[in-house]
């Protein structure tokens, strides 16, 4: 609707403020005038309101515009928040009491007006970290903290990048025209390319150490943490790997693509459709092509650590540790290697072995610990262990604990190492304003989980997308009980065969992925009915997996619908702001029984974080905040609710 619809008709007499425009610099607020304006008395701006965004913004000093005389400048006390483009969506709305003295030039009294414009801001939101982010040391730590090789090098860096268009072949001896930073998306600013792209092009030459002997009783492994979301791999213009999922590792051999000589050309094609129409519905979390409310930006493309390192014929791909804390044992399964190969284990306490078994390939080794020191929130410690398959040596760490749900005096209660646990959380999205589903830095990605502890939290949960294998280190070390999320489908799409197979291969991979993580103590298998189908029976394939953790079926929606599948039930609910009566009768209370509270006000200005919180409790009524910024809501739970014999956790959705 044109601007003109809002003013008075022609012959009106009108003297207020044509236009309001957010300048580039996001401190600005321009209002433009029919007529020159006398310079603004002090206190003019108290008489000003100015809501940008739909939020109340707070306003500076104004000053006549230098290069304008029917032009204010208005200082902003805080800067809006816009894109690259300067073509945000939102307004600036602007209205004046016609009480702070603004007159023109002929001392005619200006009268109230209310006027509106565009955010042309370009500013846009960095964490600290930004600043340290550069070519030579974008994410240089070693990405698989429990799967440690001596020799790797990393590849993240200054790539090559273009745009790209269906069928086309791969860019082989051509110099792309744009940089991008890997591993940071490419619609984040710390890629330097800050679009969405459906298709696109990696291309960079890498170097393979002499001394690695590659081809010489060694093989040239080659690695991504992840590529959202169906990416093509070539090494010299042989197509070494193909690879469709966002959120989980793949490798590949690349020995034989390799050519005489010293540099070598890698080319990645990526396709993201996300959540296009005519897309395949891949599990993409939150991510949107037209962000708004509680849907963000895309992250497309490499958004995790690319690496290399040389390994044996016969070399160990991960790990799948399984403690038992009732006969202090750990299982230890060498993955990915032919049957038959030599294994030995050996755990540490510290710098001290404390166990170590011997085999071959195919079965299981069993450590037997002898009173090992478990690991908790309060206590997380680590051990260590030493793992040789034939002449592959790899470095991990384990934790000895154990979850469940049991009855406690009649009461469902979860229990950690067989003590009831108390967990309070938050939900966790982690999306990054300047590096999207990429943390700029580890400091960075280690930060939130020790504020987490900071707190006073002890469990956090991993809203609809998997993270970084360092991401779980952390949790691991600094002793937070994980919930993870499998990233949703598209909401509001009943997905094809297709689609619930990949989903189904997917939740898989994320299982198998991160099984040894002694954080994770919980699956959420479905959302809010986000792309949710079969629901008792994914959660019973998702037990079956993994039975050694508890498995949250369907997160917020599965109070007896879900046909008792799974050992969590969870409501999410934005209750009034009362708690109803305590049960009575012979429904137990579970082990941690919620309700939710909120309420409606307008996103803060200055205010970075977008991240969401929740927490489960006892009966006892108690408080959690979640802030959205996008979505401007905020709220806090407190408690109510009697629960089946399984465990009922719930939280403000």
């Amino acid at each position: 609707m044109p601007q003109s619809a809002f003013r008075l008709p022609d012959g009106f007499d009108y003297d207020g403020a044509l236009a309001a425009t957010v300048q580039a610099t996001g401190r600005t607020l321009k209002l433009d005038f029919a007529q020159p304006l006398a310079a603004p008395p002090a206190g003019f701006t108290d008489h000003l309101t100015a809501v940008i965004g739909g939020a109340e913004w707070p306003l500076g000093e104004a000053r006549p515009d230098p290069s304008d005389p029917t032009s204010l400048l208005v200082a902003l006390d805080e800067p809006v928040v816009g894109n690259k483009t300067g073509t945000a969506r939102g307004t600036a709305d602007v209205r004046y009491d016609g009480r702070g003295g603004l007159s023109d030039l002929d001392g005619n009294v200006v009268r109230e007006f209310w006027s509106s414009g565009p955010n042309r801001s370009t500013y846009q939101l960095r964490t600290r970290w930004a600043d340290e982010v550069g070519p030579g040391n974008a994410h240089p730590e070693y990405p698989r903290p429990q799967l440690t090789r001596d020799a790797w090098r990393n590849l993240n860096g200054r790539w090559q990048f273009a745009a790209a268009e269906a069928g086309e072949q791969p860019p082989v001896g051509r110099t792309l025209k744009e940089r991008i930073l890997v591993p940071y998306p490419v619609e984040s600013q710390l890629s330097g390319i800050e679009r969405h792209e459906d298709r696109m092009w990696y291309r960079r030459t890498f170097t393979v150490p002499a001394d690695w002997h590659i081809g010489s009783g060694k093989r040239l492994k080659l690695n991504f943490g992840a590529v959202d979301w169906r990416s093509e791999v070539y090494v010299n213009g042989t197509k070494v790997a193909t690879h469709e999922s966002g959120y989980d590792k793949f490798s590949a051999d690349i020995t034989d693509a390799l050519k005489p000589g010293r540099t070598q050309e890698l080319i990645v094609g990526v396709h993201d459709p996300t959540d296009a129409a005519s897309g395949e519905n891949p599990p993409l979390g939150k991510q949107r092509l037209d962000p708004s409310g509680i849907w963000y930006t895309p992250s497309s493309g490499i958004w995790q650590t690319v690496w290399m390192e040389p390994v044996s014929r016969d070399h160990v791909d991960s790990l799948k540790l399984t403690p038992d804390v009732a006969g202090g044992k750990l299982t230890v399964e060498a993955r990915g290697v032919r049957d038959g190969v030599p294994v030995t284990a050996t755990a540490y306490e510290g710098r001290r072995k404390v166990a170590t078994a011997s085999g071959r390939t195919g079965r299981p080794l069993t450590l037997t610990l002898h009173d090992p020191r478990l690991w908790s929130p309060d206590d997380p410690f680590l051990h260590g262990l030493k793992v040789r398959v034939g002449s592959d040596r790899v470095g991990a760490y384990f934790g000895m604990r154990s979850i469940a749900v049991e009855k406690i005096n009649g009461v469902a209660r979860t229990v950690l190492n067989g003590e009831p646990v108390f967990m309070m959380a938050t939900l966790d999205q982690g999306f990054w304003p300047d590096g999207l589903h990429t943390a700029p830095t580890d400091e960075a990605l280690a930060h939130d989980l020790k504020v987490h502890k900071r707190l006073g939290f002890n469990s956090v949960r991993k809203h609809i997308k998997v993270e970084p294998d360092r991401w779980f280190y952390w949790a691991d070390r600094l002793g937070l009980l994980v919930w993870q999320d499998m990233p949703a489908m598209t909401a509001g799409v009943n997905p094809s065969a297709t689609s619930r197979a990949r989903y189904e291969r997917e939740l898989k991979e994320m299982l198998d992925e991160h099984i040894s993580s002694p954080s994770v103590v919980m699956w959420v298998t479905f959302n809010e009915g986000w792309g949710q189908y079969d629901v008792g029976r994914v959660a019973e394939q998702a037990k079956a997996w993994d039975p050694t953790r508890l498995v949250n079926g369907q997160s917020g929606l599965n109070l007896g619908v879900d046909g008792g599948t799974g050992d969590i039930m969870d409501e999410h609910g934005y209750p009034s702001p009362a708690l109803p009566p305590a049960p009575t009768g012979s429904a137990p209370w579970s082990a941690a029984s919620t309700a939710a509270w909120a309420w409606r006000c307008p996103a803060t200005p200055g205010r970075s974080s977008s991240r969401t919180s929740t927490s489960t409790r006892p009966p006892t009524p108690t408080t959690t905040w979640r802030n959205s910024t996008r979505s401007g809501r905020w709220s806090a739970g407190g408690a109510t609710a009697p629960s089946t014999p399984r465990s009922r956790m719930s939280r403000a959705s």
